[in-house]
């Protein structure tokens, strides 16, 4: 069956959109929850990138940006989600169930990609909250581990149970009989929390900053000659990396196409991520 595609907007402000069922939600806590959906054969991305997603309700419909959490190798899309009680999208989407239907934009973008790193020799992503999302498909793409010799996973939450769905994937990727002899020995994940106990405490701007993750990890500290970073997160978080990272010597890579030391998600920092968009349909 070809997939249903909606169209909305005129001229280069059109937007497509197909849609997509759910077929798993996974709900992490009172805050949290992921959701898999089926694929659109025709869909490509980067690791990395986000898509619109979003409702249709009547005449109207309901999309934000989403960083896709699957690798582009996996047969469906995931995504990893905040529960906002009052919000005008994920009020709603939070209560999906297997067989429901949502929008999925057919174009991906994002600056959060592989391809805009300069060569190096180890990878460090960054991440806060939903953050992690991205890195989720990153750390299981072959590509990386070709590019780089070590990969670190810098995660941050505010209690345990905000990790609960990073620890999931990270433990099944170590478990995935492909990918996992792949990562063995490769793959470092640091995760941290602020407002409980735990082996890593506090903010991770603080222990990256202070030095402590990488000795912790029993790693040299950061090198611009030789470290890339991948950071995503709140746009707080984004702007207390990109001051310390600047203050190091690494070059931001200036937009797609331009590598550099270190990217960022730009859409994401200008709000497209937290604000939902309402079209009419």
């Amino acid at each position: 069956m070809l997939p249903r595609i909606i169209t909305t907007g005129t001229g280069r402000g059109m937007a497509s959109y197909t849609v997509a069922r759910i077929l798993e939600v996974n709900h992490w806590s009172d805050r949290l929850f992921s959701f898999r959906t089926t694929r659109d054969p025709g869909l490509r991305f980067e690791n990395g990138q986000f898509v619109m997603i979003g409702l249709q309700l009547g005449d109207r419909r309901l999309v934000r940006a989403y960083s896709i959490a699957s690798a582009n190798h996996d047969e469906t899309l995931e995504f990893y989600s905040i529960k906002v009680p009052n919000g005008p999208l994920t009020s709603r989407l939070q209560h999906v169930l297997p067989g429901d239907e949502v929008l999925v934009s057919t174009k991906p973008t994002g600056t959060l990609v592989l391809r805009d790193l300069r060569p190096g020799r180890r990878l460090v992503m960054l991440a806060t909250g939903t953050g992690v999302a991205p890195f989720m498909g990153v750390i299981r793409d072959p590509e990386v581990y070709e590019r780089f010799d070590e990969v670190v996973l810098v995660r941050g939450g505010r209690v345990a149970c905000d990790l609960a769905y990073a620890d999931a994937a990270v433990r099944a990727l170590r478990h995935d009989a492909d990918l996992g002899p792949i990562v063995a020995g490769r793959l470092v994940d640091y995760p941290s929390v602020t407002r409980q106990a735990h082996a890593h405490h506090g903010r991770v701007t603080t222990l990256l900053s202070s030095g402590a993750v990488f000795r912790d990890i029993g790693q040299r500290p950061l090198d611009p000659a030789t470290d890339r970073v991948m950071v995503c997160g709140s746009m707080r978080m984004i702007g207390d990396f990109r001051s310390l990272l600047d203050a190091r010597g690494f070059e931001i890579s200036t937009g797609i196409g331009e590598p550099g030391d270190y990217v960022i998600e730009r859409a994401f920092v200008d709000g497209a991520s937290a604000n939902p968009v309402v079209d009419a349909a």
